[in-house]
């Protein structure tokens, strides 16, 4: 019983010969070709290298057509893209028409029929995972066009890329992994039922690479930041963030280290992100402490002034200057202005408050600090009780 179980097993691995895809090209020869075939077929190797220049000078041919009418229809654009993706589609045809030549003289041969069968799938699979490639290099630069154009396609942007990339990656190579097994004769229903079960042990035993998979997908969805902002989470990380991965996220920091946090811990953590907002700029605030009887009109003017000067900061949204309030010994008056990017707030600090306190030592102004007075009390002269 279980020798016919195991074998009933195995014949269910395997599909019937009738329902495997017939790979022999030779009785796709045109007719008017066949007289030519039928004279070289007693030569095979004769047969073969004539059949094979023939399809290499073929796919040249095919290429240079193809690639001629794609370049005239990208030729109007600037980008480089385009040309990445005509070479891309262009450059499996050699290979095709010479796989397919090789297909078509393999009968020719006169193998026994399991190492013809052999001969042909291992020529198919190799022209099958040719195409899978190109078909994953060309939908990478599509889906970068379509980012580009996020205005006239509104569904695929930067934040989107990532869930169209790693869809189209697991369709076409899923596609691919069941074109493989009808090549090679084997019967996909099986393997597929067998994986479901195999895939609730893996799930178990990777629930945190699953954990991180999902997060990457709700991060994707719900965009609380995108390649390119500034962030802050709450357990101290802070960085640009320089790629969204459907595993973890990776913050360049501002001495050039990389941190890669994993996606779960992001998704339940409190993100500041600094490039968010309306304005995709980051405003700075310096405070300003200048002593009591300066002319305030003039410290708001020589403040807006060094804010205009200097580079980083920029000029829409204007910098202005608010005083806030009546210190203890200062007016205090906040520089306000914005940046391009946040990661450059140190720096722009640091040349505000050095051009501040050069501006207000020329112009005469104070710039008071605290200070503690103390007044020594004469006490009288100590009296004797006894007298």
């Amino acid at each position: 019983m279980q020798v016919t179980e195991a074998a009933t097993t195995a014949d269910e691995t395997v599909l019937p010969p009738e329902a495997r895809p017939d790979l022999d090209m030779s009785q796709y020869v045109p007719e008017s070709l066949q007289p030519i075939w039928d004279f070289l077929a007693p030569y095979p190797g004769i047969l073969t290298v004539t059949l094979v220049i023939f399809a290499y000078f073929l796919g040249k041919l095919l290429k240079m057509l193809v690639t001629r009418t794609l370049t005239k229809l990208t030729a109007k654009t600037t980008t480089k893209a385009d040309d990445h993706l005509v070479e891309y589609l262009t450059k499996p045809l050699v290979l095709t028409t010479v796989t397919l030549s090789l297909m078509m003289v393999v009968s020719v041969y006169k193998l026994p029929q399991g190492l013809q069968d052999a001969t042909l799938a291992i020529l198919a699979t190799i022209l099958l995972f040719s195409w899978v490639k190109a078909g994953l290099k060309v939908a990478r630069i599509l889906l970068n066009l379509l980012g580009e154009n996020h205005h006239r396609f509104e569904i695929v942007q930067e934040r989107t890329i990532p869930i169209f990339d790693m869809t189209i990656k697991m369709l076409l190579i899923g596609f691919g992994a069941y074109i493989f097994l009808m090549i090679w004769g084997i019967n996909a229903t099986a393997w597929l039922a067998s994986a479901g079960v195999i895939g609730i042990a893996v799930g178990f035993a990777a629930k945190d690479t699953l954990s991180n998979l999902l997060s990457g997908v709700a991060i994707v969805a719900d965009t609380p930041y995108k390649i390119g902002d500034y962030v802050v989470l709450d357990s101290g990380e802070r960085g640009k963030v320089t790629n969204l991965g459907m595993r973890s996220t990776r913050l360049l920091t501002r001495d050039d280290v990389e941190i890669t946090v994993p996606n779960a811990v992001i998704a339940n953590a409190t993100i500041i992100n600094e490039s968010g907002g309306p304005w995709v700029k980051h405003r700075i605030r310096v405070p300003v402490g200048v002593a009591y009887g300066s002319d305030v009109d003039e410290v708001c003017s020589i403040l807006e002034g060094i804010a205009h000067d200097l580079p980083a900061i920029v000029d829409n949204p204007a910098p202005r200057v608010r005083m806030r309030g009546l210190g203890d010994s200062s007016l205090d008056f906040e520089l306000l202005g914005w940046i391009d990017h946040p990661e450059l707030r140190g720096r722009v600090r640091h040349d505000l408050l050095m051009n501040i306190y050069k501006t207000l030592n020329q112009k005469g102004i104070e710039i008071p600090f605290p200070q503690t007075d103390i007044h020594v009390i004469d006490l009288p002269e100590r009296v004797d009780l006894k007298d």
